[in-house]
């Protein structure tokens, strides 16, 4: 039972990734997740939209550990920024600009129309925006500097795969990680 879950929130993840919320039925979820269709209904009763919040929350989540596993693994916070916008270059790059993160193509389409789900999207930037400017602050940088570097890494982030995968480049992440490495490096001698 878990197993079939998992398979539905994996699958529709990764399709409201590349195809958007509204551009993902439920029949496809199904089809794709090896599922019954009625097996959406048993596990989401709330149909849809449910469903997208789980998978906003949980994708989210995911893509946090992620994103802040490489810039933790590299002791100088310099070299993570620069390493985490090139593999993020590189994946889009091997998926054909077919995955970038999971919450903004989501975001983009409900944040206007979607309560629910808007709520969910701003609930999770909102822990990647906490958790990245404590992840900064251990490692020494001012409160506000590192608040005010997390929001430009995510802004950045964010507005660079939506570019990408517009010119089908990653001109846009290179120069948004050499956008954010330069303020890191400003905020540098301000530690504290």
């Amino acid at each position: 039972m878990k197993d079939t879950k998992a398979r539905i929130l994996g699958t529709s993840g990764e399709l409201f990734r590349r195809n958007g919320y509204t551009g993902t039925g439920l029949k496809q979820v199904a089809a794709e997740a090896r599922a019954p269709f009625g097996s959406i209904y048993h596990f989401f009763p709330g149909g849809k939209q449910q469903l997208g919040e789980e998978v906003i929350r949980s994708s989210g989540e995911e893509y946090a550990r992620l994103v802040f596993s490489i810039l933790d693994a590299h002791p100088d916070i310099l070299e993570g920024i620069e390493v985490g916008f090139r593999l993020a270059g590189e994946t889009l790059v091997a998926t054909d600009y077919a995955d970038a993160c999971p919450i903004a193509t989501v975001a983009l389409e409900v944040a206007s129309t979607n309560e629910v789900l808007r709520v969910a999207t701003a609930d999770v930037f909102t822990s990647w925006i906490d958790s990245g400017s404590a992840l900064l602050r251990a490692r020494g940088f001012a409160e506000t500097d590192a608040r005010r570097l997390i929001l430009g890494f995510v802004t950045s982030l964010e507005g660079a795969f939506v570019l990408a995968r517009a010119l089908r480049s990653t001109e846009p992440l290179d120069a948004a990680g050499a956008t954010v490495l330069a303020a890191a490096r400003a905020c540098l001698p301000l530690r504290e």
